[in-house]
């Protein structure tokens, strides 16, 4: 961890939608005028899709558990390095992951392959990770990621909210077939319960977005549940450290209300608002403590 040069880290698994969080860092960053470098975790997948797809036949062929999710199919010793690296120097090594033709074709390279590493971050005000791994500690794996992020935050909706949202973003952006999704979640669960979800006892604030409509069949759902047909629950593992005020944030937040006392419930249309008028002033004493 660093006051100098600073890191959030967002964590979710696919098709959690951590993306809700990065529009809602943008405007934080926007009106701060703050000068982020991003990184994106899916750079750190050790191999490409092509390589990949023959490391998950390999494994299947031998009944031998292998995902994206987990240890074996990431360089998240090099995740660790890079954010110990960013928090000493205000600089990294970053390459990004191109997941479809659109991605691609401004590299001149193939949906699914990695682009060179390239140095990032000289002159950024703090860093941005969002992807799978933000927050894993394992011992027997000698990772501690959590410990050099200076904020966590976890995305983390009920599990059959998260399949139907990955299923439709799979299927609508990147071209799979609805039974191929399927196989992935089946084939990533193993990995989801011992390297995922850990995760989420180390953050520093989970988003969790719970569906008031019936999703009991994620694998036959033709639409996900909109904003307004969910709550979001948003807990704070200490809340008295991030100065948290709850009072004011069920003033501003119509219709929110206390479940526990470090738990706020939120309308799931305001999730957005609620994660600016939450994490703004945080950021705003993250970065005026780097003066100090």
């Amino acid at each position: 961890m660093s006051k100098q040069h600073p890191i959030i880290a967002v964590t979710g698994s696919s098709g959690a939608g951590t993306t809700t969080v990065k529009k809602a860092f943008e405007h934080i960053f926007h009106r701060q005028n703050l000068n982020p470098v991003v990184v994106e975790g899916d750079s750190f997948h050790r191999y490409d899709r092509k390589e990949m797809k023959k490391k998950v036949r390999q494994a299947q062929k031998e009944r031998r558990n292998f995902s994206h999710f987990g240890f074996e199919a990431n360089i998240l010793k090099d995740l660790e390095n890079m954010f110990k690296t960013y928090g000493k120097k205000g600089y990294c090594n970053r390459r990004y992951y191109l997941h479809s033709e659109e991605e691609a074709e401004p590299f001149g390279q193939k949906p699914g392959e990695f682009t060179p590493w390239e140095e990032a971050g000289k002159g950024s005000d703090l860093m941005l990770y969002e992807g799978l791994h933000g927050a894993v500690r394992n011992e027997k794996h000698d990772i501690d990621i959590a410990s050099n992020a200076d904020l966590k935050i976890g995305v983390v909706p009920i599990v059959n909210l998260e399949w139907i949202q990955k299923i439709h973003r799979d299927t609508a952006q990147r071209g799979y077939k609805p039974e191929d999704v399927t196989d992935t979640i089946l084939r990533r669960m193993r990995d989801y319960v011992g390297v995922i979800t850990p995760q989420f006892s180390n953050t520093d604030i989970n988003f969790q977005r719970v569906s008031l409509v019936d999703t009991s069949n994620p694998f036959i759902s033709r639409d996900i549940p909109t904003s307004d047909e969910s709550m979001v629950v948003i807990r704070f593992r200490d809340y008295q450290a991030l100065d948290i005020d709850f009072p004011y944030l069920c003033s501003m937040l119509k219709d929110s209300f206390m479940s526990r006392r470090n738990t706020i419930v939120v309308p799931g249309g305001k999730m957005q608002l609620a994660m600016e008028v939450i994490l703004h002033p945080i950021i705003e004493k993250m970065i005026n403590s780097k003066g100090k």
